[in-house]
């Protein structure tokens, strides 16, 4: 074919398909290929979309995305390295010819359309190589002819819709399809209308948020700048406050310049899909902007995620989204409602002066945990109408608090919301669907089946086996079958109380009166691990965070309160022999649970101050253990890494314009995504002085502010600082004076220092290092040295847990004689190292030995059952290893060990 014959012919194409073979030739070009081929056209045409060859393809249920990857698989085939323009392949042109035949048909006149050549592919398909074809194959010829025009009547291909921005796709994938014959085409297919949802009940209540909707109603009601943008963390309920103020308008609960509104929000999404030719989008956005300005009721504007505006469309500054709407904010032509987050607003509106002038900023902040509450208590008849099940009181309560405490770096209400709705689906699923406790029951027999039957096969082909592990997995088969009959048989009867108790729920008063005799028997029957539940409760609530955090039920459900009062009793069997500044810390926790302190300020602000080693960090670990439910809601920041004045900027972020900024701080990010939580400065004293200064506000008011301008909650947070300041007044107060000379022993036995003397004298070396504002917005808890008692008390839990170890890893017993203890102790007390002489030697000096002596055991394979410790005659511990085990031998046997 000649030059000029294919020029003819491509003069021929309409302005859609010359727009896809210029990408396609590009795109071939890019690849290297040496031909422009049929599956080259095809890719852009999918890619366009809208014309006549999608709309054909998408009405016959072709998957144009499988079809779209298998011309990329043919054409990842094609030989490539060309560094010239390509040039058409023959097909190509055949293909050409024959669409246009088909066109010329038709209408002479008519320029080429992407339908003929569908029509024209249609009949090349069973020619081309490959697979890929085969798809076409649903498209009835018959069918194409008789119907083209009404398929192709949404097409941009048509003359009265000259782009495809003025063109509404008729499409399965998209959600909502509208007719090109309504008075705003481009307004109805690109945009939602909230007030009609509003209006036929599709959207739930707004509770609490009646303070930002009264101020979007105030600044949409101006003459000038009406234009509110809410701002907010993500979660906290923006595009609910917009929800909000449409039940309003339908209700009829607004200004009267408001009455007649429509609220409809803007899909940036549906605007930028298909729009791969330059100038789609701007032209897509300007009718919808047109449509609204001339609309005869007034429309209201809402664009959710309105960051996205800039640099949608084209360059950021330049022809994006953002500009295009300044001139009609700027003469108050189009009443524009907002939504974006503060990093976000922070990162592109505050840069446009000229875009922010426009707004008029409305601040949405995470609700109170009694406004959260108030919130969910509307939407919780939405959830139990929709799962079909009870959501009580204290399961709203329990929502709120839980989520607030355990799940960290979202807020409130939605992942309250999140929390209550997944409880409520675990709870509708449990009716019907099998217990988990059960489907593991089931997995675990099976697997012990197996092991035992492969076992035995091993055993009839005369392959050694274990005889007792044969037996033993026997045993435990009959005890797993037997566990599992219990718990099928408790879940069947759990089923038939809940069923019942539902049933009494919905029978009338007669039903009622059984109701609290069912429930009492489901109860009792469930103890405390229920397989079914009949309703939404605090516990179905604590067991789906259990399951999302990690966190033990138990913890959760446990009753702070009365945690609180057995403060000291539980922190006394971690922290050994610091009774008095346990109880110190102990009384100042209960002021501030009770109320009595500063609601501003945090639960605690101590200031642990000893010798090293006498249980400072451990104090920490075990208040975030007690208080909160395990030691991973506690934030350990060592102070001696910020001996310099810049420092402070790691802790709370880098202010605008240096190097980190928008990042967060250590300290700050670490509350503000746990803010229940134990915050240890460990080593305080090491720290700069700046850094120090920072912590006034924290200690006084309960807040800091980052980097970025937040302000960092610290109110439900204890802090803790570590330091050595005063450790030698402390030793030498609290040791008992040594006897000069003969002199015997006094008659008044030495009496240790009060906790208030203590304080006293650790408070000079104090008051020299710190800030007299600073030191007295912290309580001096002084912890005294380890004396010899605590000292065994300590070397006994030890010992305790390695005997723990070493039944757990390998079922022998350990025992020890009092002697070793003294051993021990007599070895550790240098009260200048505490209780890390205690670590020492047992890692040093007493588990290499074990250790050594046990892997010679699991090399002969034949472990023993007792290990006893004894002191030997050269003064040195032994280990000493027997099979003779009395019946009731406890796993640690410690004999005087003083506790």
């Amino acid at each position: 074919m000649s030059t000029a014959q294919i020029k003819a012919l491509l003069d021929k194409l309409n302005e859609h398909c010359l727009q896809a073979l210029e990408s396609a030739a590009a795109f071939a070009g890019m690849r290297g290929h040496f031909e422009v081929c049929i599956e080259h056209l095809v890719v852009k045409l999918l890619e366009k979309g809208e014309g006549d060859f999608d709309l054909i393809l998408r009405h016959f249920d072709v998957n144009l995305d499988r079809l779209w990857q298998a011309m990329l698989d043919n054409l990842s085939r094609l030989r490539s390295g060309n560094r010239n323009k390509p040039s058409f392949s023959l097909q190509l042109l055949e293909w050409f010819e024959r669409a246009w035949t088909i066109s010329s048909l038709r209408d002479p006149q008519a320029q080429l359309r992407s339908g003929a050549l569908l029509e024209a592919l249609l009949d090349l398909a069973p020619r081309l190589p490959g697979t890929a074809w085969l798809s076409l194959e649903v498209v009835s010829r018959n069918l194409l002819q008789s119907h083209l025009a009404e398929l192709i009547r949404f097409s941009v291909e048509n003359p009265q819709l000259p782009s495809a921005a003025e063109a509404v796709v008729p499409s399965p994938a998209t959600a909502s399809v509208r007719s090109a014959d309504t008075a705003t085409p481009h307004l109805d297919a690109y945009t939602t209308d909230f007030t009609a949802r509003a209006a036929k009940g599709a959207i739930d209540p707004v509770l609490g948020r009646n303070d930002e909707i009264r101020q979007i109603i105030d600044i949409l009601t101006r003459r000038r700048k009406n234009n509110p943008i809410l701002v907010g963390e993500p979660g906290v309920g923006k595009t609910a406050v917009v929800e909000g103020l449409a039940l309003r308008i339908a209700e009829n609960g607004v200004p009267d310049s408001l009455k007649k509104v429509r609220l409809v929000g803007l899909d940036l999404g549906l605007l930028q899909a298909g729009a791969g030719v330059k100038g789609e989008f701007e032209k897509r956005l300007k009718s919808v902007i047109e449509e609204i300005i001339s609309s005869p009721t007034p429309i209201i504007l809402f664009i959710d995620e309105a960051h996205t505006l800039i640099g949608a469309g084209g360059d950021a500054g330049q022809g994006d989204a953002a500009n295009l709407l300044k001139p009609a904010l700027a003469r108050g032509e189009l009443r524009t409602l907002a939504a974006t987050t503060w990093s976000e607003y922070k990162k592109y509106f505050e840069r446009d002066a000229a875009l922010e002038r426009r707004f008029q900023m409305v601040k949405v902040e995470e609700p109170s945990q009694d406004n959260a509450i108030v919130m969910l208590n509307g939407l919780k008849g939405h959830y139990q109408k929709h799962h079909g099940v009870l959501i009580t009181d204290s399961a709203v309560e329990a929502a709120v608090s839980l989520s607030s405490r355990y799940i960290n770096g979202r807020y409130l209400p939605d992942k309250a919301i999140d929390l209550l709705d997944t409880a409520a689906a675990r709870i509708c699923m449990g009716k019907a669907a099998t217990p988990a406790e059960v489907d593991t029951a089931r997995e675990h027999l099976t697997y012990i089946e197996r092991r035992r039957k492969h076992l035995a096969e091993e055993t009839a082909q005369g392959i050694p086996a274990d005889v007792n592990l044969l037996a033993d997995l026997q045993q435990q088969e009959e005890e797993a079958r037997k566990q599992l009959t219990e718990l099928e048989q408790r879940w069947q009867a759990e089923r038939a109380l809940v069923g019942r108790i539902q049933e009494s729920r919905t029978g009338g008063k007669d039903a009622l009166a059984d109701l609290a005799t069912l429930q009492r028997d489901l109860q009792e029957l469930q103890k405390n691990s229920p397989l079914v539940q009949p309703e939404v409760d605090a516990d179905t609530i604590a067991r789906v965070v259990a399951d999302w955090t990690g966190v033990p039920v138990g913890r959760m459900v446990k009753n702070d309160l009365a945690n609180l009062l057995d403060f000291e009793n539980t922190l006394s069997r971690r922290i050994i022999g610091q009774e008095s500044a346990i109880h110190a810390i102990g009384q100042s926790i209960r002021c501030s649970k009770a109320g009595l302190r500063e609601n501003q300020a945090p639960i605690g602000v101590f200031l642990l101050t000893g010798p090293s080693g006498v249980g400072k960090t451990e104090t920490a670990r075990a208040i975030a253990d007690t208080l909160y439910g395990g030691e991973r809601f506690m934030v350990t920041i060592n102070m001696s890494e910020y001996q310099e004045a810049h420092s402070v900027s790691q802790l709370k972020g880098s202010p605008p314009g240096y190097v980190g900024y928008g990042e967060g701080g250590i300290l700050t990010e670490a509350v503000r995504q746990r803010p229940y939580s134990v915050i240890l400065l460990d080593e305080v004293e090491k720290a700069h002085p700046d850094v120090l200064n920072m912590f006034y506000q924290v200690f006084d008011r309960g807040f800091m502010r980052d980097g970025e301008g937040r302000e960092i909650d610290f109110k439900n947070t204890v802090l803790i600082m570590t330091s050595n300041l005063g450790a030698e007044t402390i030793l030498d107060l609290c040791a008992p004076p040594e006897p000069v000379g003969e002199e015997e022993e006094p008659e008044t036995p030495f009496a240790p220092p009060s906790h208030g003397a203590l304080i006293e004298a650790a408070r000079p070396a104090l008051t020299a290092h710190f800030p007299a504002a600073l030191l007295a917005r912290m309580q001096i808890v002084p912890l005294r040295p380890l004396d010899r008692d605590t000292l065994r008390q300590i070397i006994a839990q030890k010992l305790d847990k390695v005997a723990q170890r070493l039944f757990d890893a390998h079922g022998i017993r350990m025992r020890c004689t009092p002697e070793v203890i003294d051993h021990l102790v007599g070895r550790c007390h240098t009260p200048e190292s505490g209780a890390r002489a205690v670590n020492t030697l047992i890692e040093q000096n007493l588990l290499p030995g074990i250790s050594r002596s046990l892997l010679g055991f699991m090399v002969n394979e034949d472990m023993p059952q007792l290990m006893a410790l004894e002191v030997g005659e050269n003064g040195e511990l032994e280990c000493l290893f027997s099979d003779i085990v009395k019946e009731d031998e406890p796993q640690f046997a410690q004999a005087g060990a003083g506790g």
